[in-house]
């Protein structure tokens, strides 16, 4: 049973690696076309995605018709089709020509200013746009270290481990030893890349506002803060639908830098609100962002009432 498990794992692994390999070289305005033809798709026959995608949508904007929110469910899942077909051009594109694709670049001025000063800076990249391309335009101009955590599809490892480190990218393990290699390298000056929306294990994280409903969220941010100084900024790959990306370059909400972890978190949060506002149809909606709910609703009697999915 394990060898064919392990067998179709491999054979699974193949073919979506090949997919990738194939798309790698399309232009932006096919893989567009192509995203917009998959999008549909996904609305009818992933039942998971589409609900989750429409909880979250009347969590964040509830004060919007529900047609509008409709609308931006459908959007929304187009979007995220499209970063996994881009995914192909990201790890194993011509450099080149992925870096042309790159048609904006707005706020490096808040990178250069705090190497200027010889701090490092934590890039917060959320799950918005193509945060693919992100890793690839950082890797690629400054020394940059990331937490990676290898896939659920063993075999698919070294092809995305090939991908995000072929512009210099170093990729450390989530786990203490991964904590210690990124506050090495912002104590260089360097510049660290972490997910600021990413549901963290119990014990790593506190609950914080996230469109006005507590989310657990990762306390990792004041510890790198606390023990460096380094200067935060967000980060995303807005897509340019047909024509590339534009990379944005947020000042971090005052709140990041607080040593109190709850605070923090409230400020990581609006971090990535702001980031949302940008183009609200490219935040990756599908993930069970309030997955958990606090323990102090669990143990009431209706508690079940406050689970979303």
């Amino acid at each position: 049973m394990a060898e064919t498990q392990e067998t179709q794992g491999h054979l699974q692994a193949r073919l979506i690696s090949g997919l990738w390999r194939t798309l790698a070289n399309w232009r932006p305005a096919a893989l567009w076309r192509l995203s917009r033809l998959v999008g549909p798709l996904v609305q009818v026959g992933s039942r998971r995605e589409r609900r989750v995608t429409r909880i979250n949508l009347a969590q964040a904007y509830a004060e919007r018709p529900a047609a509008e929110r409709r609308r931006l469910a459908r959007h929304s899942l187009v979007h995220s089709s499209a970063t996994m077909l881009e995914l192909g051009q990201a790890w194993m594109g011509e450099p080149h020509d992925l870096e042309a694709s790159i048609l904006e670049v707005q706020g490096r001025e808040l990178l250069d200013e705090a190497r200027a000063e010889g701090r490092g800076v934590i890039v917060l990249a959320p799950h918005f746009g193509n945060w693919e391309v992100l890793n690839f335009w950082l890797s690629g101009h400054f020394p940059f270290t990331a937490m990676y955590e290898p896939p659920k599809l063993a075999p698919l490892d070294p092809v995305i481990r090939h991908g995000r480190e072929r512009r210099g990218a170093q990729l450390v393990p989530t786990n203490p030893r991964g904590v210690a290699a990124l506050l090495k390298a912002l104590k260089r000056g360097e510049t660290v890349g972490i997910l600021p929306d990413q549901v963290p294990s119990w014990g790593s994280g506190v609950f914080a506002p996230f469109f006005g409903r507590p989310a657990y969220t990762a306390t990792l941010l004041p510890k790198l803060v606390a023990r460096t100084e380094a200067r935060v900024v967000t980060g995303v790959a807005r897509r340019l639908p047909g024509r590339g990306f534009a990379l944005h370059f947020l000042a971090a909400d005052a709140r990041v830098y607080a040593n109190d972890e709850s605070t923090s978190a409230a400020g990581v949060n609006a971090c990535v609100e702001a980031a949302i506002a940008l183009d609200p149809a490219q935040y990756q909606w599908e993930y069970k962002r309030y997955g958990k709910i606090p323990e102090k609703l669990e143990g009431r009697p209706d508690w079940k009432r406050y689970r979303l999915y």
